[in-house]
């Protein structure tokens, strides 16, 4: 039997803290260093967060194109180098963060990485090479272009999501299980939202199609203790959340919380 990617070694349902411990005193301080290092202290293993490139090539950790919504500074991050946007703080208090700084002080954590632009690739796996963090981090994007560059330059050591088409194909492949999709459905988790406007998407012919690909289902981002109930009975393998408190309760009252050590 084939063993699991290192990063799907843990039981399931995963908990995904989404950008961040962003709660409380931190509540301002998404995709920052203090909001993932509170996560982790929560007992938390699963991080998700988004990086962009700088013009030198540095891969920054933030969500936005550009730096005005949640930081002192101005303009788009693939504009700027490193050296300026170092001097950048979130909401004025703390700094904006490289990639490689969350995998250097978070060792034991595993990281879901939004790779947000074409020019953040390359660097984004060297950093990956350079850290030696293939085993714990996961790539996702909302192109398939991207993930399907990502999969060529890094070879099968790279873990990815599948893209908007796969997981489309994924759903297709629901309502008919007898259609020939399997190759287009590329990747190892459909992170999805529960619906698209007045789509369902997770719903069980949903979870049986994955099932059937050996693909886990992630839902995202959802902050509602009756909604997580609802899907860890349905089965989603992972959960995408901004409450980890309330996330961290359901799994509690379920005996499926599984702190990190």
């Amino acid at each position: 039997m084939t063993q699991p990617h290192p990063y799907l070694a843990d039981p399931h349902p995963r908990a995904f803290v989404h950008r961040g411990w962003h709660l409380d005193e931190l509540a301002d301080l998404e995709n920052s260093l203090p909001a993932f290092r509170r996560a982790v202290e929560e007992g938390f293993r699963y991080l998700e967060t988004d990086v962009h490139a700088s013009a030198d090539g540095v891969v920054v950790v933030h969500h936005d194109a550009t730096l005005d919504r949640t930081t002192d500074g101005k303009g788009t991050i693939a504009s700027q180098n490193w050296a300026a946007l170092s001097k950048v703080k979130i909401a004025g208090k703390a700094p904006l963060s490289r990639l490689e700084d969350l995998l250097e002080e978070l060792p034991n954590a595993c990281f879901n990485v939004d790779v947000k632009s074409n020019a953040a690739v390359e660097p984004f796996l060297r950093t990956l090479a350079r850290t030696n963090a293939y085993d714990r981090v996961a790539a996702a994007a909302f192109s398939d272009g991207r993930l399907a560059r990502l999969r060529k330059l890094a070879g099968p050591r790279l873990l990815t999501s599948m893209g908007p088409r796969s997981a489309a194909a994924l759903w297709a492949r629901g309502l008919a299980p007898l259609l020939p999709l399997g190759f287009l459905t590329v990747g190892a988790m459909a992170q999805v939202p529960v619906r698209q406007g007045w789509l369902t998407i997770v719903d069980r012919a949903f979870l049986r199609a994955a099932a059937r690909a050996g693909i886990e289902v992630h839902t995202w981002t959802i902050d509602e203790a009756p909604v997580m109930r609802q899907l860890l009975d349905l089965g989603v393998h992972g959960i995408v959340t901004d409450r980890p408190d309330v996330l961290r309760d359901v799994l509690t009252e379920r005996g499926a919380w599984h702190p990190a050590g």
